[in-house]
């Protein structure tokens, strides 16, 4: 099993922010693959967005996406099924024992997947066993390391050691934008094209709905209980820590940003 144990959770604080992800916002990297009549894999598709919107780019070809959590595959298909994405399909799976025969695929592709597996190395090994000979492996994680923002409530300085804690506790491992070469390296890729985006929420509206999922994570979604359970703040410091989320989010020069590595492996 490369899957840890997944330090979120699936609160709408946190299914908001997968929700807002589309090919253009967290796949561009990959858009010049993406061609009509080829077979993609989505490894940890989430409630389907990047997946449903993949379909609509290779026309007749094949998508498919997987995700351990039943509860949003479920969700991934009601959005296919409303949006007609007769192309996509979804199933329960784990990346560290993908259902399908080796070669499977054109393209396996994961977003923000490997920095939650306890064995990045394990997992990219096995989109590596699924995807054919000529094919694309194509990951693109954030590091939490690199976030940086402006201006810096002091309230709201702890958030990012406190979700580091518990995510590196639960198996993960949040800084995993820079170390994406290294761990495809391992995984046997020899041919490797390594790029980086970001993520930048600066305008009034982007802040209020960072701050209300982030911020909002810190209190009620796993995070929250994690941080809790494991003693490393209690229910009162968290309260602390979404007033500091709060006022960046008000302020008129609040900028924030989140550094992604990326990498595209030829198999």
């Amino acid at each position: 099993m490369a899957v840890g144990s997944y330090a979120q959770g699936h609160h709408d604080t946190v299914l908001s922010a997968h929700r807002w992800r589309t090919v253009e916002n967290s796949a561009g990297y990959l858009v010049p693959f993406l061609r009509d009549g080829i077979s993609v894999l989505d490894v940890g598709c989430g409630p389907g967005t990047i997946t449903v919107e993949i379909g609509a780019r290779v026309g007749d070809g094949r998508v498919v996406g997987v995700d351990s959590a039943a509860g949003v595959v479920g969700e991934a298909v009601r959005l296919a099924a409303e949006r007609g994405a007769g192309n996509v399909a979804f199933e329960v799976a784990d990346v560290g024992a993908l259902p399908f025969p080796d070669g499977a695929f054109d393209v396996v592709h994961a977003h923000q997947v490997l920095q939650h597996v306890s064995d990045p190395v394990a997992a990219l090994r096995e989109m590596r066993r699924v995807a054919r000979r000529g094919g694309i492996v194509a990951v693109r994680d954030a590091d939490y390391g690199g976030m940086i923002w402006h201006p810096r409530p002091p309230e709201m300085e702890p958030w990012r050691d406190l979700y580091t804690a518990v995510a590196r506790e639960a198996g993960g491992e949040p800084d995993a934008g820079r170390r994406l070469v290294s761990w495809a390296r391992q995984a046997g890729f020899t041919d490797v094209t390594p790029s980086a985006s970001i993520w930048c929420f600066a305008t009034p509206q982007d802040r209020a709905w960072w701050s209300a999922s982030w911020g909002g994570r810190m209190v009620r979604s796993d995070i929250a209980d994690r941080v809790v359970a494991a003693g490393h703040a209690t229910r009162a410091d968290l309260d602390r820590v979404h007033a500091g989320w709060t006022a960046w989010a008000a302020a008129d020069d609040g900028w924030f940003a989140v550094p992604h590595g990326e990498i595209l492996c030829r198999t």
